[in-house]
């Protein structure tokens, strides 16, 4: 006779195919949890109860496909059902056995997968009818549980010897939208136990056909082999110490489709307020799409060792977003269709110590093995200031001492750190010069001065770094300033006087040029950072001339300006002939002050407004001076 579901649980079966899962290969997973379960129970059964201590054959679980009939069978030598437990566990909807039995067993050490009830009813999703047989050892018959889904289930009595479970889904027919037949092929049905339940500690096994030449002749034969499909052992569970670099580098490139081996392998599990393992791989080489919308950051999850969730971004922060790798943890606390995550508090707990992890493990390599760190930071680095700039600083702190700066100290990378630990007496800043390579900032005007007293300069290369060191403000009490902007106060108190002096002297010639260039120039004025070069331009507190070079680049952001200051060298040749210029033909100085801006601008790397008036200024400025 046919029984019906209750009225919620034919909602909730509607819920199970329509909504709950969004990908229908998940279903084969569920079922395999569910018979690994069944096998857990009747092995951890038979150490205290005679009654299913005999086995009449391994424990495993076995699939069958049969394209005639259009079945998919799932067999297991678990525990069974008698047929209460089948009435209770699949006649009703979210009623799970497993849990059930751990709740009963709290003291016992055992890793159930399923807790929810409701996986079994994925089946429905590519199923059309489905028939579980199925004999407990503590019932001498065995019963057959049969549905076609919201109609209903029957449970009749059947001959079966064998205890254990045996669940048969005859598939529904292909149609415009769907194609259920792919699960009846025998390399979908490998690739989907491979991707989700490769690390079932129970062989899953199927019969694989194959067709092969005979020997010594060019007759074909077709060989059917029982095949082991999934590895069992992951390899995160293994003792470390037995593991190869070898084994790791092959389980690496094979799982995340690498070429090269990984640069660092990060392997270790937790025990404590959340038990997990975890093995994390950073790459050796940066992945072609790495800083696009195209690439797809996070760690692979699992849960007893069943696969969860691919690109799980929640478990790393996007400042290591480069780390791939998967963890496995007994603790999470899953949702019903175990494909979304809960933000639970174990969650939280999860991510921070994995993030602790990996800020560790770098804070090491960059300790004891430096060569290793700075090819790190080649391919990475630029991930770690971005992390620094982002969500306003909040990651400062965790960041700083892990990025690295090209320095005029020996032309290497150093850290903050280690700055700090070379400052001259009485030095109150940390100055950096920002451009777009070492050999042209070692040439700006601004620098030569302050590489001839012997001060450290920070080169920053990257469009992030000047953003990144405004988060930061300061480090270990020293400001960072940049030698392209505002007072840098180098001078001695005699070259101080000496310079207001040359200011007074000069202060109409020096109004003279303002007022040429007014429109492009906050200030005209004379330089005290200048040694041998004429003119230099650097901008005013705020935003700098580099940061407006960026910021450009966004069609949006064309018309921000860095308020910018033209500098002169009043002990240049050139300020000599200026102050000529202006005493004995002044309507000259306003070409020469714009061809002087126009310089200026070129050294700093800007656009000149209009380059062929500045060419035709500069011819006829040398045919002047011939005359």
């Amino acid at each position: 006779m046919k029984k019906q579901f209750k009225a919620e649980s034919k909602r909730l079966l509607d819920l199970m195919i329509h909504s709950i899962y969004t990908n229908k290969d998940i279903f084969l997973r569920e079922l395999i949890s569910n018979a690994s379960d069944a096998l857990d129970k009747r092995y951890f059964l038979a150490l205290s109860d005679d009654k299913v201590k005999p086995y009449t054959s391994e424990l495993a679980i076995q699939i069958q496909v049969d394209k005639d009939h259009r079945t998919l069978t799932i067999v297991d030598t678990g525990i069974g059902m008698m047929q209460d437990e089948l009435e209770n566990n699949l006649g009703t909807i979210a009623k799970s056995g497993s849990l059930d039995f751990k709740q009963k067993n709290t003291d016992e050490n055992i890793d159930i997968i399923g807790q929810f009830g409701v996986g079994f009813y994925s089946a429905f999703m590519v199923a059309k009818k489905i028939t579980v047989e199925s004999r407990s050892p503590f019932e001498e018959t065995a019963y057959c549980w049969q549905s076609e889904g919201e109609d209903g289930y029957t449970i009749k009595p059947i001959l079966k010897e064998e205890i254990g479970t045996k669940v048969i889904l005859e598939l529904k027919e292909d149609s415009e939208e769907e194609n259920y037949s792919e699960y009846l092929d025998s390399y979908k049905i490998q690739q989907l136990v491979s991707k989700y339940s490769d690390y079932i500690h129970y062989p899953i096994k199927m019969d694989i056909t194959t067709e092969k030449t005979k020997e010594d002749s060019e007759e074909k034969e077709i060989i059917i082999e029982t095949k082991t499909l999934n590895s069992m052992v992951p390899l995160w569970k293994r003792n470390k110490k037995e593991i190869t670099e070898e084994e790791y580098n092959n389980f690496y490139m094979n799982k995340f489709t690498d070429w090269n081996k990984p640069a660092k392998v990060i392997h270790y599990n937790i025990e404590g307020n959340i038990s997990y393992n975890a093995l994390l791989f950073i790459p050796s080489a940066v992945p072609y799409n790495f800083y696009s919308s195209e690439y797809q950051s996070g760690l692979q999850l699992y849960s007893k060792g069943v696969f969860i969730k691919d690109k799980a971004h929640e478990l790393v922060p996007e400042y290591f977003r480069f780390v791939k790798g998967l963890v496995d943890s007994n603790d999470l606390n899953l949702n019903i269709s175990r494909e979304i995550l809960q933000q639970d508090r174990q969650m939280k707990l999860l991510e921070k110590s994995i993030e602790k992890k990996i800020k560790n493990t770098l804070e090491d390599l960059l300790k004891h093995d430096r060569s290793q760190y700075e090819a790190f930071f080649d391919n990475f680095g630029l991930q770690l200031k971005y992390g620094i700039y982002q969500d306003y600083g909040m990651h400062a702190e965790t960041l700083k001492d892990l990025i690295l700066f090209k320095s005029s100290y020996q032309d290497q990378y150093t850290t903050l750190k280690e700055y700090i630990s070379r400052l001259k007496e009485n030095q109150e800043q940390i100055y950096y010069v920002a451009g777009h390579d070492v050999e042209t900032l070692k040439k700006l005007p601004q620098m030569e001065q302050l590489l001839d007293k012997g001060y450290e300069v920070l080169y920053l290369l990257d469009s992030v770094d000047e953003f990144a060191l405004n988060i930061l403000r300061m480090y270990d009490g020293k400001a960072f300033k940049s030698v392209q902007q505002g007072e840098l106060d180098l001078q001695s108190e005699e070259e101080k006087q000496a310079n207001k002096e040359k200011i007074e002297e000069n202060k109409d010639l020096l109004s003279a040029i303002q007022e040429a260039i007014k429109e492009q120039v906050k200030e005209v004025k004379i330089s005290s950072r200048l040694k041998s070069h004429p003119v230099c331009l650097v901008a005013d507190e705020g935003l700098s001339i580099e940061m407006e070079k960026v910021l450009k680049q966004n069609p949006e952001a064309k018309d921000i300006q860095a308020t910018k200051i033209l500098e002169i060298n009043p002990n240049h040749q050139l300020f000599e002939t200026l102050q000529k210029v202006h005493q004995n033909n002044p309507e000259l100085i306003k070409d020469y002050a714009e061809v002087l801006y126009d310089q200026a601008l070129l050294i700093e790397g800007l656009p000149i407004k209009d380059p062929i008036r500045y060419a035709n200024k500069v011819c006829q400025l040398m045919i002047d001076a011939n005359k």
